[in-house]
């Protein structure tokens, strides 16, 4: 049943990202950010009503809430930077970056929760990284100062970094709550965190400046990434933080498949054999 939550989890990722990019084209990302956070936790919440979780909430521990609270605040730095990569880079350059978040998760899972790490899970760590650093070499033809440009790199690294840390300190804080609730705890830490960064930016008044086009790709990348959410950290619950996280990374393929048909981005052979090797090297890590 894990895989079932985990697959639906990599689809509506892979739809998040595409969502995204149109709603942000000339809206501030932090912004952005922020404001799709809002319907992510009106989804979160209306599931945890849905299915009676609500009178959980007193019943959690200080430890769980703890590492809740801790998974929300990665997520909220994940999605700040990735949704800056995604502004400021192509989407089939900053999804493979930040969907390598995998190996560092099985890294982190090693570690902290002493889940074991095969010989067919090495050599898919090895696929993802060859895979990960072909699809983001620059295309040939392409302006010097686009290519020398590796600002989006950075930003979609430190998400990368942020969502492994989100897979781990989610799978410790859901332990004994109902996946539901602590999906629903740790988007309204998110919630406070974005809007935080937008009034220290000093940008909360360019909500009202927003174009009805791309407010509603935001709210739908918002919902895409609540039935995301819903998904994976069911899957989180039900399943090895080390199986769920390379499934749910196989967005990926809904990503470039979209990417091509509503951006017109398009896959040199080098591009379209590193995403071959990620897809192989993430489909390993489940053995």
């Amino acid at each position: 049943m894990w895989l079932a939550f985990a697959a639906g989890s990599a689809f509506f990722a892979g739809v998040t990202s595409i969502l995204a990019k149109c709603g942000i084209r000339k809206t501030d990302s932090n912004l952005a950010t922020a404001i799709r956070t809002v319907v992510v936790l009106i989804f979160a919440w209306a599931m945890v009503f849905l299915v009676g979780s609500q009178d959980q909430i007193a019943q959690i521990s200080g430890r769980s809430l703890l590492f809740l609270v801790l998974s929300g605040l990665a997520t909220g730095a994940s999605w700040l930077c990735y949704f800056k990569a995604l502004q400021i880079g192509d989407v089939n350059k900053v999804v493979p970056v930040d969907k390598s978040s995998s190996v560092l998760t099985i890294l982190l899972a090693l570690i902290l929760l002493h889940e074991e790490i095969s010989v067919c899970k090495a050599i898919g760590i090895v696929g993802i990284g060859i895979g990960t650093y072909l699809m983001i070499q620059p295309k040939s033809g392409q302006p010097a100062e686009r290519k020398s440009s590796g600002a989006w790199f950075v930003y979609a690294a430190l998400s990368a970094l942020f969502a492994s840390l989100t897979s781990i300190l989610g799978k410790v804080g859901i332990e004994n709550v109902e996946s539901n609730l602590g999906t629903a705890i740790r988007t309204g830490v998110v919630l406070i965190m974005a809007w935080v960064v937008v009034f220290v930016t000093r940008k909360p008044d360019q909500a009202l400046t927003v174009s009805r086009g791309e407010l509603g790709f935001i709210c739908l990348s918002g919902a895409a990434t609540g039935a995301s959410w819903l998904c994976y950290y069911r899957a989180l619950q039900l399943g090895p933080a080390s199986l769920v996280a390379p499934v749910d990374k196989l967005s990926i393929l809904v990503t470039v498949a979209f990417s091509r048909i509503v951006f017109h981005e398009r896959l040199t052979r080098r591009t379209a054999l590193g995403l071959g090797l990620i897809t192989a090297g993430t489909l390993l890590l489940l053995f």
